[in-house]
């Protein structure tokens, strides 16, 4: 019989990684091959990056799909030295596995998400749940919350939206954001966009940009058309950065947060 892992406290390497033994099965697919299927996985998190990854036994990787890779990438996830491609049907994928040179963490392999990162498995799944773009966070909590507080957005100094029964969702780490029905939004200032992304707490997002000429990022309000249930709350409202646009509740207008966003929200920014 296989013991499962103890959950214990978060531990921490000389080189800076925090680690964790996590009790969740976890399986990494890329296409249709099963490339990595485990029951111990360990959840670890890099100096500086706010979310976290995983790390497998050698035991539970598919290693004959992996080859030492022909262009490590050097400076990457906490001066890893050892990185794989993976060979599957005839295509290499580049750096998609490397090994932490963290004592700690030998004899376990991590993996790209290809949602994150642009290359690495395609499909990953905790118990029959497939998620996205990196694994949850145990120690996260994402809260989406019916209110009656009066809520007012502008754009450029511009009212675009104006309600008394928003959603506020509560994540950790993040500024409260507040989901807006479309019916109070003025839509008809908003352009719809390609633009979509991933989130393992919440699903996936479309987005609308600014129609004015204001020097106003792109992309700046999203809504969740099919959210996963626990923010299910959240269906089909429309969330604004609170970043880059002036939010008012009750009375008191809130302050621009500084957020990992803020710095892309300016890259955005058609100026």
């Amino acid at each position: 019989m296989t013991t499962l892992p103890t959950m214990q406290a978060v531990r921490t390497t000389p080189e800076g990684l925090l680690w964790e033994p996590s009790a969740r099965w976890v399986r990494g697919r890329k296409g249709d091959v099963t490339v990595v299927d485990s029951r111990r996985p360990l959840l670890v998190w890099e100096p500086g990056v706010p979310v976290p990854l995983y790390a497998f036994p050698r035991a539970d990787v598919r290693e004959d799909l992996l080859r030492p890779a022909k262009n490590p990438r050097t400076g990457s996830h906490t001066g890893s030295r050892i990185f794989y491609d993976l060979d599957i049907d005839g295509e290499s994928l580049e750096n998609a596995a490397w090994t932490f040179p963290a004592a700690d963490l030998a004899g376990h392999i991590a993996f790209e998400w290809f949602r994150r990162a642009g290359r690495g498995l395609d499909h990953w799944y905790e118990e029959e749940e497939e998620i996205f773009v990196h694994p949850r966070d145990p120690h996260k909590r994402v809260d989406a919350i019916p209110s009656s507080r009066h809520v007012q957005v502008r754009v450029a100094g511009t009212l675009v939206a104006d309600t008394r029964r928003p959603v506020l969702l509560f994540e950790t780490g993040l500024p409260t954001r507040y989901y807006i029905p479309r019916e109070d939004v003025r839509l008809d200032l908003l352009e719809a966009t390609e633009h979509h992304s991933g989130c393992p707490y919440k699903g996936t997002a479309e987005y609308w940009s600014w129609r004015g000429t204001d020097d106003v990022p792109p992309n700046l309000v999203w809504s969740y058309p099919d959210p996963l249930p626990t923010v299910g709350a959240v269906k089909g409202l429309l969330a604004f950065y609170n970043e880059a646009v002036d939010i008012t509740v009750d009375g008191e207008r809130m302050e621009r947060p500084v957020t990992p966003f803020t710095e892309a929200l300016s890259r955005r920014s058609p100026a």
